[in-house]
């Protein structure tokens, strides 16, 4: 049932009846009624059990018996309610397919949009905020002394030593005056046009959920990421590319892998296209193999074609609602497109030489050292921004630009545990560098305007010691910022406390659901309409939560 304000009613036949006050989507109780509120009998007898069943309700207060007859016919229209509900699904299904492919816009979209496109920056594995971002006098100032948070702490893995000073030292850059640490300084020259938000909260301290948090707005598996929605309610600024493309790590996937960018319940359609754009075969499967020296360009156009009508076949012999079928018929003809526009979007060799130097690019070098350098984060990080504005350029919607793969050892992700200046050091270096390109370069072209980049990670790390040099996890406070389209820059918007362990006002922090309703504003979309019927709920990426986040917005 959809929600409804307290003291509105619904209809039964001719009846009404007042909806209490909490009524919704698990929103409070059900109040007690009343009798000002009209306990409604059972009709009189001598009608017939269709008559009865149509005019007839139960009493709110009391259950009311029912007949065998009555408990037969019932449980025959609950079956029927399964089959149809199932069918409306298919149809729905296919509703939205047809939707995407005539360029119809979903129904939330309903704002005028500020920004067309958006490009995420994950950092896997969690950044540290008071390294980076979140400069803390405090910890400076009690280096070294025990650790004392007024309360029990539950950490992740003992990380409650001394207190740790931040690692670098803090500079005030730009107009605003924004304070930030040596790895992150090439951020400096932008650092007017980003909004902090310094007081996020994430529900886990485990990578896998909060991950899944920060990506799908839900800790379990099974949700669609934040870019499938973005699909589903705007579709394709460009047929020829998909509408959201994920860059992994160059080492490897995040936590969870895929199941950050599936489109869940969704369409299969709308879920992310993995590239690597510095990889001989940047998207897996899209050209045959290079063993198979006997396709030719000829036969390969004949198999698509034969397997096109085979699978159109296959699907109007009843499965119109299966959306699988569907997804994976719009995959081969977007693969067909893919084959003559991804070489094109993917050339960096063709960029300028000063645009790869501006993204530390350094293409056709090999042979980096075995240790975690800044060089050779630099170099990927920015080849994958600069794939990024590439891919943007050409009307793809979503872009998810990874830093740091899953746990490993050495350590190639933000997971400090041991060694936050190892790892932070050159993964932080690289990431400025290549973060602060990107939104220069879109400046410089004319696209920040219509843009959105957002920075975030799954949580923060603590500001006691683990080990003497690295730090536990920290889900009660972290640090997220973005910048573009709509964006006031220069501002921050919510704070954390003096050691940058939990929000200043713990009442207000701000979760990854107010960021989302925020992205989802700016592209014009409200939020609490963007919706997907699954077992009986009208899910949404902000799931029941979600407010726009004013204080960043222009």
């Amino acid at each position: 049932m959809r929600k409804a304000r307290p003291g509105s009613t619904y209809k039964t036949n001719d009846a009404s009846l007042p909806l209490p006050p909490g009524e919704g989507r698990g929103e409070g109780a059900f109040a007690e009624p009343t009798a000002a509120e009209g306990t409604l009998t059972r009709p009189a007898a001598g009608l017939s059990l269709r008559e009865r069943r149509a005019c007839s309700t139960v009493s709110l207060s009391t259950p009311q018996p029912l007949s065998r007859r009555e408990l037969l016919a019932t449980s025959g229209s609950g079956f029927g309610t399964l089959a149809l509900a199932a069918m409306l699904a298919g149809e729905r299904e296919t509703l939205a397919a047809t939707a995407e492919a005539s360029g119809a816009l979903h129904p939330a979209c309903v704002y005028p949009p500020k920004v067309k496109r958006v490009v995420q920056l994950f950092m896997a594995g969690a950044a540290s905020h008071i390294d980076l971002f979140d400069h803390k006098p405090a910890l400076v100032k009690h280096h070294g002394e025990e650790s004392d948070f007024g309360e029990p702490v539950e950490a992740f893995q003992n990380g409650l030593g001394p207190w740790l000073k931040p690692i670098w030292k803090f500079q005030p850059y730009g107009g605003c005056g924004k304070l930030l640490s040596e790895p992150v300084s090439a951020l400096g020259d932008v650092a007017d046009q980003l909004a902090f938000i310094h007081n996020m909260v994430s529900p886990s301290g485990v990578h896998s959920a909060a991950t899944l948090h920060q990506t799908t707005g839900f800790v379990l598996p099974g949700f669609p990421g934040a870019g499938c929605w973005v699909s589903y309610a705007l579709g394709s600024m460009n047929q020829n590319l998909p509408t959201f493309v994920v860059l992994p790590d160059h080492r490897g996937f995040g936590s969870n892998g895929v199941k950050n960018w599936d489109a869940g319940f969704l369409p299969s359609q709308y879920s992310g296209t993995v590239i690597h754009p510095a990889a001989d075969d940047p998207v897996a499967d899209l050209r045959p193999h290079a063993a198979g020296g006997y396709v030719t360009a000829e036969s390969d156009r004949a198999t698509r074609e034969m397997l096109a009508r085979l699978n159109r076949r296959h699907l109007e012999a009843g499965r119109e609602g299966d959306s699988r079928l569907d997804a994976r018929i719009r995959s081969y003809e977007l693969a067909a497109r893919m084959q003559l526009a991804a070489p094109e979007a993917l050339d960096l060799a063709s960029e300028p030489e000063h645009i790869l130097r501006h993204y530390g690019v350094q293409l056709g070098k090999t042979g980096w050292p075995s240790q975690i350098n800044a060089e050779e984060e630099t170099h990927h990080f920015g080849l994958r921004c600069l794939a990024a504005r590439r891919l943007l350029e050409r009307g793809v919607r979503f872009v998810q630009v990874w830093s740091g793969n899953d746990n490993g050892f050495p350590r190639r992700n933000w997971d400090s545990h041991e060694d936050v200046e190892r790892d932070h050091g050159p993964l932080a270096t690289g990431m400025a560098r290549g973060a602060a390109a990107l939104i220069k370069d879109l400046d410089q072209r004319g696209m920040l305007d219509d843009t959105l980049v957002l920075w975030t990670t799954e949580f923060g790390r603590m500001p006691s010691s683990q080990a003497g040099k690295g730090r536990d996890h920290n889900p009660f406070v972290f640090t997220n910022w973005l910048c573009g389209g709509g964006i006031k820059g220069g501002v921050t918007c919510g704070e954390s406390d003096q050691w940058g362990y939990k929000p200043l006002d713990r009442d207000n922090p701000t979760v990854v659901h107010d960021v989302h309703a925020t992205i989802l504003r700016l592209l014009g979309i409200e939020h609490t309409k963007l919706t997907w019927r699954n077992n009986g709920l009208d899910r949404r990426l902000t799931d029941v939560h979600g407010h726009v986040i004013q204080g960043i917005l222009s």
